[in-house]
C-alpha cells in the first residue's frame, strides 16, 4: 500500500473519535521534491530531497522553525544509502552554484548547518541555485524543485508572510505580528488493568459482533469481522477498568501492511462499542499504536498513537518519516500532532 493511501485511510479514521486535537492547526503539504509538516504547536518542518532522476546520491535537508517572532530557520543535512559499503565521509565541502560555502562536519551521515550555511541554502532553494556537497570522491545535490512552494506554505501557516523573517515573501510587517507558539495538549494517561480477559462465547459473542458491524460508518470497513463470524479467528479482549474493555480484531491486510480494529466496549451487555481506529498495529498499557510502511523496503513510515485517559482513547500523536528517498527508516520525524502525556502520579512524558 502506498504511503499516501495509508495516510488517507488513517485520516479517514480520525473523525470516528473526535478530540480537541482535531481543532488545532496542523498541515501537511508536498510539491515535487519538497514536503512540509506543521504540527499543532505551529512548529514547521520542510524537507527537501535529491531528485529521483539524475546522478546525485540520495540526501535530504530539513528546515525546522518554531512558531513565534524572530525564530530562526535551522537546517539539517542527512545522507542516504548510496548502495556502497563505503562509510560516510567525516566532512563535506558545501557549494552553491560551484562557490564554496564552508565545510560541514558529519556524524553518521548527518549534520546541522551553520547559520551562514543555512541562509545560503535558503537563498539557493528559494531561487534557482544548485546546492551540492562533496567529499570522499562522491557528491550529493539537493533539488530545489518545490522548495519555494513548501517554504511559502510554512510562512503562511506561521503568519510570517510580509515580515522581515519570512523565508520567501519578505516585507516590512513587524515580527511582533507573527503567530505565537501553541502549547502541547496535555493528556493524563489513566492506568489500565493488567492481563487479558476470557473470550466471550455463544450469544454474548454474537451480540458483540453484531454491534461492532452496526457501528462501522460509511467510511470504515473491517473485513476481518467476517472471519470472526465464521469462527476462523477470534477477538482479543483486554481489560481497561472494571466496566470497560478493549476489543480488537484484524481488519485488513495488504502486501506488507495490516491494520486492526480497536473498540472500547462495556464488559457486559449492552456492549455499546466505540471504534477508535481500524489502522492499529499494537496496543499496550493504555496506548494504541499504528505504524505502516510507505513501501515494501520500509524506508518511510506513517505512525499514530492514541492514549487512554480513563474515558476514551485520545488521539495524541501523528507523524511520518517523509518521502521514500533511499534512507532506511526515513530521514526525519515529521509530526503534525504532538502531545504531552502525563501519567497519574508520575512525571511528564512527551
Amino acid at each position: 500500500m502506498r504511503l499516501t493511501l495509508i495516510l488517507a485511510a488513517i485520516g479517514a479514521a480520525f473523525h470516528i473519535l473526535p478530540t480537541h486535537a482535531g481543532e488545532l492547526p496542523q498541515t501537511r503539504f508536498q510539491h515535487h521534491d519538497w514536503e512540509l509538516a506543521c504540527d499543532n504547536t505551529r512548529t514547521c518542518r520542510a524537507a527537501g530531497y535529491s531528485a529521483e532522476e539524475g546522478d546525485s546520491l540520495p540526501l535530504s535537508v530539513l528546515f525546522e522553525r518554531k512558531a513565534g517572532p524572530d525564530e530562526p530557520l535551522v537546517a539539517e543535512l542527512s545522507l542516504g544509502d548510496d548502495g556502497s559499503d563505503a562509510p560516510y565521509p567525516a566532512a563535506l565541502a558545501m557549494q552553491i552554484d560551484g562557490k564554496a560555502v564552508g565545510t560541514v562536519r558529519l556524524q553518521d551521515g548527518a549534520a546541522t548547518l551553520s547559520r551562514q550555511q543555512s541562509q545560503a541554502l535558503l537563498r539557493a532553494v528559494a531561487g534557482s541555485g544548485v546546492p551540492m556537497w562533496r567529499g570522499a570522491g562522491r557528491s550529493w545535490t539537493l533539488s530545489g524543485k518545490g522548495a519555494a512552494a513548501a517554504l511559502l506554505k510554512m510562512d503562511e501557516f506561521q503568519g510570517r508572510l510580509g515580515t522581515p523573517g519570512a523565508a520567501i515573501r519578505k516585507g516590512t510587517r513587524p515580527e511582533s505580528s507573527v503567530l505565537p507558539p501553541l502549547p502541547k495538549p496535555v493528556v493524563v494517561a489513566a492506568p489500565v488493568l493488567a492481563g487479558a480477559l476470557a473470550p466471550l462465547t455463544g450469544d454474548a459473542r454474537r451480540q458483540l459482533l453484531a454491534t461492532l458491524r452496526k457501528g462501522l460508518g460509511q467510511d470504515e470497513d473491517c473485513e476481518g469481522l467476517e472471519a470472526i463470524a465464521t469462527g476462523e479467528v477470534e477477538f482479543t479482549y483486554a481489560a481497561l477498568d472494571g466496566e470497560r474493555m478493549l476489543v480488537s480484531a484484524r481488519c485488513w491486510r495488504g502486501a506488507y501492511n495490516e491494520g486492526a480494529g480497536y473498540w472500547v466496549a462495556n464488559r457486559t451487555p449492552p456492549y455499546a462499542p466505540t471504534l477508535v481506529t481500524t489502522m492499529g498495529t499494537d496496543a499496550e498499557a493504555g496506548t494504541i499504536r499504528a505504524a505502516h510502511k510507505g513501501r515494501g523496503i520500509g524506508d518511510c513510515w506513517a505512525s499514530e498513537e492514541w492514549t487512554w485517559d480513563g474515558r476514551r482513547f485520545v488521539h495524541t500523536a501523528s507523524a511520518t518519516t517523509g518521502m521514500c528517498r533511499g534512507v532506511p527508516g526515513g530521514s526525519w520525524d515529521l509530526p503534525t500532532l504532538v502531545s504531552e502525556i502525563r501519567r497519574s502520579g508520575a512525571g511528564r512524558v512527551d
